[in-house]
């Protein structure tokens, strides 16, 4: 007849001995309870470690049955990680049945521990590589802008010279208003001003003439200095 609770008791003590530090007793009675915290394991510096603690109680009739193990305190574990670490507990249950099971228990989980951060680290490395990637592209299209041909040059060309057109035109009208115009220039662009004197003359009555201005002529010689001029 198999002993179960010396079965149970051996196992313990050879998981204390290996786990000195790591692996805490809750309790002795009626049945062996204790948990140990695992974490992943990697040389990669730059891995984000993920850990939880495997708790585990013995039933009364363990090995033959399988004991009561569950995933507590999961850290940077997501729900679908913790399934996976849940069915493989169970696989590995049903594998090792009869079987003292707690430190193959504790070792796969362990492993998959570290598959869980590598494969994270993989994926982030992978997400950043992406982003690297949209952000290089981008600055590409930005740099190389639409790409040039015989239908699209021919239509900014002629966009472009509708605007040169337009704008020297508007600056020729501005130059055109700022320009001083001399007496002659004003004359031939405004054709009114051809009459303007006749009008001037038509519309005076009469002229006033300060005859005080002409009275000291007769002092003048003026035929003597027209003729010394001719001469």
């Amino acid at each position: 007849m198999t002993d179960h609770r010396e079965d149970q008791k051996h196992e313990i003590e050879a998981l204390e001995s290996i786990y000195p530090s790591e692996l805490e007793v809750l309790s002795r009675q009626p049945f062996h309870e204790f948990q140990i915290n695992l974490t992943s394991q990697s040389e990669d510096t730059d891995v984000d470690s993920v850990s939880c603690t495997l708790h585990v109680l013995y039933v009364e009739k363990y090995p033959d049955e399988a004991p009561i193990v569950e995933i507590r305190d999961p850290e940077n574990l997501d729900d679908i990680d913790i399934q996976t670490l849940n069915d493989l507990i169970q696989q590995k249950v049903e594998e090792n049945l009869g079987m003292a099971m707690v430190f193959t228990l504790i070792s796969v989980v362990q492993e998959k521990l570290s598959d869980i951060a590598e494969d994270t680290r993989r994926k982030q490395e992978e997400e950043k590589e992406k982003k690297k990637k949209m952000a290089e592209e981008v600055e590409r299209k930005r740099f190389d802008g639409t790409r040039v041909t015989v239908e699209n040059f021919l239509a900014w060309k002629t966009k472009f010279d509708v605007e040169i057109a337009e704008i020297k035109r508007a600056k020729y009208e501005m130059d055109l208003s700022n320009k001083k115009l001399t007496g002659k220039e004003m004359f031939l662009r405004d054709a009114s001003m051809n009459e303007s004197d006749v009008k001037f003359l038509q519309e005076v009555d009469t002229i006033e003439v300060d005859e005080s201005l002409f009275q000291d002529m007769d002092d003048l010689d003026l035929e003597d200095e027209l003729l010394e001029t001719e001469d």
